[in-house]
């Protein structure tokens, strides 16, 4: 996982008033948890550009005063009517297994595009659970070889000492039909296979069901 770097100071009192005149001044009031105690800090607004505003997961070190803890961000909460930082909650990293949301980027064109049916994006993240040193910023999803009719599931991504916590026959990207589309015959499989694999995704979904069953 990609690491930054963030520096802070302890806040020197606790309470509304204090916040308050802490964003006043472009500070942002922070919790670290998950070591020893609990730490309230703050830190200047303009460094979580990067660790905010992108889907990306970073190992966040904080240099607190000078001393220096790993941690990983949590929960942040936003003013309702600015959309400015309000305040971010850190875990502190102890060498313990820990849960992160990660997102699911895919690259490449599939070939079930390039033969004309339509690719369907069904999950862009998935929660995991592993050490923070086995864990990836992002899941990148090569798709090129995706066939029309195929999909790709939460059960066909691996990473080793990582655990994800969803269904392993969960769809993240699947190539529907579209009418005209070329089907390749793949493993003995011709278009009324592709077909039925399209059927079998939309009744899993809950949706196209109708439509498949038209196409028979």
């Amino acid at each position: 996982m990609e690491s930054i770097t963030i520096t802070g100071s302890k806040r020197k009192s606790l309470g509304k008033a204090d916040a308050k005149a802490a964003r006043k001044a472009g500070l942002v009031p922070c919790i670290v948890y998950g070591g020893k105690e609990e730490v309230h800090v703050e830190i200047d607004e303009r460094q979580f550009n990067k660790l905010v505003y992108t889907p990306t997961q970073f190992i966040v070190n904080l240099d607190i005063d000078g001393t220096t803890v790993s941690t990983i961000m949590k929960a942040i909460q936003f003013h309702p009517v600015t959309d400015r930082i309000v305040h971010i909650d850190f875990q502190e990293l102890v060498g313990n297994q820990v849960k992160l949301t990660l997102p699911i980027i895919t690259k490449g064109q599939s070939k079930g595009v390039l033969a004309g049916g339509r690719l369907r994006v069904v999950r862009r993240n998935v929660k995991v659970q592993g050490l923070p040193k086995d864990m990836p910023s992002i899941i990148e999803l090569d798709i090129a070889d995706l066939a029309i009719g195929k999909a790709i599931k939460i059960g066909d991504l691996k990473i080793p000492g990582v655990t994800f916590l969803a269904d392993d026959n969960q769809i993240i990207v699947a190539v529907r039909m579209k009418r005209g589309a070329m089907v390749e015959d793949e493993e003995g499989e011709g278009e009324e296979g592709a077909e039925g694999e399209e059927g079998a995704e939309g009744a899993a979904e809950g949706a196209d069901a109708p439509a498949a069953e038209a196409a028979k």
